[in-house]
């Protein structure tokens, strides 16, 4: 065979061969390509729905945390009329098989209306999940946590108004600033925190994948998708649950109060318009009604401090507090029904 025959075949099979690899490397590009589209795809549809998800149970938590606070704030007013009362009998705990309820205490009751009162102020223009966070770590305590001493060395609780409010803002920021703290503008920084509400809601579990852009490697950003898919997936399952749990225990608690605003009704006409103030003065349909005001004051103060989740360890997420949470709604049908006889 003469030699540029040769030459010319193998330059040709050189060619073939050299075409062949460069379609198989363009079908690998074309198939990464197509990877890291459908991985970026749905990452993007997996953020979207745990944006969805999220924002409606925050919103829902923070409707409870909110209405408990409302709740507890006005406690004070339902004191101040029961403290009119003269000769009044030391009203005790409601006690049955499966249900204890606190006995009737007017400095508890001023400390959690002040402290309610403090964080429902500071509550405007707070980040979404903040107030849920209350609900989640159990409102009466929040109240009463936020109720420390002021710069001056005076109890806050015994404080009220914006004096109360700016006192505790200062004593959230770490003091005032003329003892080194960071006073009340950090005290409303803290207070706004995303980290504050959305923290106690959800817990230690990692976010992070959800922000993160996905890696350039085709098959290393579609692992990345999955796991994010998967932390996703676990993250709404455990929202869609509490928001769940949320909606149930807004209608219990609304049910209750209302019955409580029908009651308080008719205690503060007793005390306040017919003008009895001496318990010995009282009928017993009076005396009745005053007592299903108390119980029914038990009752809520006892639903707000239930902790609708428990604070997870780590790059945990929290758990739902069911067992509390049933507990209180055995409660609910206890005393209900006992006031209904």
């Amino acid at each position: 065979m003469p030699l540029p025959f040769v030459l010319g075949f193998g330059a040709a099979v050189a060619g073939v061969t050299g075409v062949t690899k460069g379609i198989q490397g363009a079908l690998k590009v074309n198939s990464a390509n197509k990877t890291m589209k459908t991985a970026q795809e749905v990452h993007n549809q997996n953020l979207e729905k745990f944006e969805n998800v999220s924002q409606s149970t925050y919103k829902k938590m923070d409707d409870l945390g909110k209405l408990e606070l409302r709740i507890l704030n006005q406690f004070e007013k339902f004191s101040d009329i029961i403290e009119k009362i003269q000769n009044r009998p030391q009203f005790q705990s409601f006690e049955r098989e499966k249900c204890k309820l606190p006995s009737y205490d007017k400095e508890d009751l001023k400390k959690v209306s002040v402290g309610a009162g403090v964080l429902l102020g500071g509550l405007s223009g707070a980040a979404l999940g903040t107030a849920g966070g209350f609900a989640a770590a159990g409102a009466t305590t929040s109240a009463v946590m936020a109720l420390g001493t002021a710069s001056t060395g005076t109890a806050i609780s015994s404080l009220s108004g914006i004096a109360a409010t700016n006192a505790t803002l200062a004593a959230l920021g770490g003091g005032s600033l003329a003892v080194g703290g960071g006073g009340m503008a950090l005290g409303t920084t803290i207070l706004g925190a995303a980290s504050l509400g959305i923290g106690l809601l959800v817990g230690g579990i990692l976010f992070d994948v959800t922000g993160k852009k996905l890696s350039e490697n085709a098959n290393e950003a579609y692992d990345q998708m999955k796991k994010a898919e998967n932390q996703i997936n676990t993250i709404c399952k455990y929202l869609n649950e509490l928001d769940k749990v949320a909606k149930e225990y807004i209608a219990s608690l609304k049910s209750v109060y209302k019955r409580y605003l029908n009651y308080y009704s008719r205690f503060s006409y007793i005390v306040n318009e017919d003008n009895k103030v001496d318990w010995n003065n009282f009928n017993e349909e009076e005396r009745l009604v005053t007592q299903n005001t108390i119980l029914l004051v038990q009752l809520l103060y006892k639903m707000c401090q239930v902790k609708l989740v428990k604070k997870s360890e780590g790059n945990e997420i929290n758990e739902i507090n069911t067992e509390d949470i049933s507990e209180t709604m055995d409660n609910v049908k206890e005393v209900m029904g006992y006031i209904e006889k």
